[in-house]
């Protein structure tokens, strides 16, 4: 079992836990950044954080393992091999996320949806109701890393590696801004990628 101090040493090991001035994918401002894909890139990192978020659903019986693209691929893809499932993946299409490429949610079937980092909890609200107006039922949620301080709840058990209460700030009132550290851009959003 991997707890909290374990998987924010494996964030640190990898590079991933990074210090500065970044805007985030919901627009809001950080002085902290968890750069997921340097954890992604490590086969045996990322393995053990899926292979933990599959434990904590292993007794639910789970039939599919659904994440938002991009970073929700690799996990989806780790987590249902553990499980033994089906994985598919949700992509933007006209600004919203949803099912392509012949993915379907069938009768009866149970997800849970995975996601690498949670600030506002968008992308996976947008899942959650693709999951929500399919024939399958929601089985809970399982997140690598909580960066929102336990302020973004969903309506399903959810279960989250680790939990941090890093601060964000909207454009118009951040200290980092108003300090003159330079703003990076940080995520696939805003970069001309959806």
């Amino acid at each position: 079992m991997l707890g909290q101090s374990a998987v924010l040493d494996i964030l640190r090991e990898c590079g991933a836990y990074l210090d500065g001035h970044f805007r985030l994918t919901s627009g809001l401002h950080s002085p902290h950044y968890i750069e997921k894909f340097r954890v992604l890139e490590r086969p045996e990192f990322a393995g053990l954080l899926c292979k933990e978020l599959a434990r904590r659903f292993e007794q639910d019986r789970v039939d599919v393992v659904l994440g938002p693209a991009v970073g929700g691929i690799i996990i989806a893809y780790e987590v249902a091999r553990v499980l033994g499932c089906r994985a598919m993946f949700a992509e933007r299409e006209g600004g919203r996320l949803c099912l392509r490429r012949g993915f379907e949610i069938g009768a009866g079937e149970r997800v849970l949806v995975v996601e690498d980092i949670v600030t506002t909890g968008g992308s996976v609200l947008e899942v959650i109701e693709l999951v929500e107006s399919s024939p399958g039922a929601l089985v809970g949620i399982g997140l690598l890393v909580d960066r929102s301080g336990g302020r973004v709840s969903f309506k399903a058990r959810t279960e989250v590696l680790a939990a941090l209460d890093i601060p964000t700030y909207s454009p118009d009132a951040c200290p980092l801004c108003s300090a003159g550290i330079p703003l990076t851009q940080r995520g696939s959003r805003g970069l001309g990628q959806s």
